[in-house]
Order: structure tokens, then sequence, then C-alpha cells
């Protein structure tokens, strides 16, 4: 039958071995010296070993205890890491987070996936809305955690990582060749105002085609090739590609994707969440593409 080590032994086993002696090691783990050596004595036992050579000034390791401190160290790691994450009463059991819908993909997810894994109790509320939308509620206290998007941050806001904003179409389509050009943007979309101003400046005529608050209606006309829009590079969904530079579409920019903290949770399960959404939003990796579109090979539609 498969025999199960003393985990208690087991620590003053380790504990003895890192300070050299059971005096030190009765006071550490709050334990009479006598009980500190039955623990030790007791684990010889159950494997029939000697773990420490005994002299006057102090203990030493044999080579059996050398082996086993460093297995000692890994269980007893993770029997201190399992009953931090179940069953501490200082770890908060719910984060709310908000994330635009325009970033979620792919980070979030796998992030979730994540935390899950480690924090079974832990419940993560998601809210995907407009970076405008969502510094009100972070305001409110209604979110712990936010991600967005903006040219600079606010006060507390940590810049993670600088994307350009760019025009976007259907892959293969033609819509970014017509004048006026026609545009698709959710009405709360922060990044319509730019790219209107910009069309403003540059003497560019263009028309709305899209009237309402449906992102999901935006991304369909322009998968459509009905329409374009603009997203931030590296973040575009699949079903579109990047208008080639030389378009004569004015330049849009570049946002900042930018980190808030509101303070109102502590601990390492949010530092741990934290974290990890550095990693991901850090280095973006690239996900569009670009047309491969010759301009020169190509008439543009008129007004």
């Amino acid at each position: 039958m498969a025999r199960n080590l003393d985990l208690t032994a087991l620590r003053a086993f380790l504990v003895t071995a890192d300070v050299g002696g059971v005096t030190r090691a009765s006071a550490l783990l709050n334990l009479t010296q006598s009980a500190v050596s039955m623990q030790i004595k007791r684990l010889e036992e159950s494997l029939g070993l000697s773990l420490f050579f005994r002299t006057a000034r102090r203990l030493s390791l044999t080579p059996e205890g050398e082996q086993l401190l460093a297995y000692a160290r890994r269980m007893l790691d993770l029997n201190d890491e399992v009953l931090a994450r179940l069953q501490s009463t200082s770890l908060v059991s719910e984060l709310r987070v908000g994330v635009p819908h325009d970033i979620v993909y792919p980070a979030i997810p796998e992030i979730l996936k994540v935390m899950a894994a480690r924090y079974p109790r832990l419940r993560i509320n998601l809210t995907s809305a407009f970076t405008t939308t969502m510094k009100e509620q972070f305001a409110r206290g209604e979110l712990d955690l936010i991600l967005t998007t903006e040219e600079e941050p606010g006060a507390g806001g940590e810049k993670l990582s600088c994307h350009d904003l760019i025009w976007v179409g259907a892959p293969g389509g033609t819509a970014w060749q017509n004048r006026p050009v026609r545009l698709g943007f959710e009405e709360s979309c922060k990044f319509r105002a730019i790219a209107l101003e910009r069309l403003d400046a540059a003497g560019i005529p263009w028309e709305m085609g899209f009237f309402g608050r449906s992102n999901e209606a935006v991304q369909a006309m322009i998968a459509a090739d009905l329409a374009l829009t603009a997203r931030l590079r590296g973040w575009s969904p699949g079903s579109t590609c990047a208008i080639p530079a030389h378009s004569d579409l004015p330049a849009l920019g570049s946002l900042w994707i930018c980190l808030y903290d509101s303070g109102l949770q502590k601990g390492p399960i949010i530092e741990d969440l934290k974290t990890q959404i550095r990693a991901a939003y850090s280095d973006a990796p690239q996900r569009t593409t670009t047309l491969p579109v010759d301009l020169r090979s190509l008439k543009r539609a008129s007004a």
C-alpha cells in the first residue's frame, strides 16, 4: 500500500535544516524542542533513514537528508499555496473588470481561464463597453479594474502599449476607394470622432452608413464591404484588413492601451490578474493584414 509522508514532521525537518538546530526551529514553529525532535525522529523512522549527523555544535544533513530537503521544500510550498488560495478569508471572492470590446480577444478569455483554474472560488464579472462609459462606471466605484484606449491616460492610468489607429475594411474590398467615404461606427465609439475630425481636416467627403449602438452590426457592414471603420493596429477582427497606407486616407494617430486600478481590492489575487494583463497587453501580437491591392492599377470611384 502507498504510504504518505507526515507534512507536519516534514515541516519540522525543513525548518530545522534551514536554521541548523532544534532550538531555533522550535521557536519558529512555536513548539517545544522535544516536540520538534520527536517529529524529526518519527520522520526518520517512517523512512528508515538518518536525516541528520548529530554533533555537539550543529546538526548537519546526511546525503539522504540533502536529497529529501529539496522535495520537502517543494511539497510544503505547494501545500501552503493550496491553503492560501482556497481557505484564506483575506482573498477577494469577486472582481469587477471592464475591457473595451475591440481588445477583448484573444487575451481576456485566456486570462479568465487561468484565473479560474488558480482561484476556483473567485468570481470575475466582466463588463465590455467603450472607454468613456467604463471610465464613468469606474469613477462611480462600479469597476475594480479597467482597460482603456485613449490618447493619454487620465489620473492613475498606467500605460501598457501604444498602437496606431488604422482604417480597416473587408478583405479584398473596394469601399476605401469611394468618395464620399462611407463609414461604419457605433454612436458611442471614441474612434468615430477621431476619424471624422481627420477626414474633415483632409477635405475628404464622408457619409455615415450606420446608425445605432450595435458593434456587431457595424462589423457586418465592414465585412460586407459596405463601409470602413477604424481599429487599433494589432487588434482588428480576423474578418477585416488594414487599408493600405498609400490610400490617401488621413492618418488617425495612435492610442494607448491603459490600465486603471480603483484600489478598492487588495491582495495577491488582484495583483496576479494585473500581472497577467500587463503581460498580455504590453506586447500585443499583430493580427491585421494589409489588403493586397496595387492602387496604381485601380481607378478611384468618384462621388
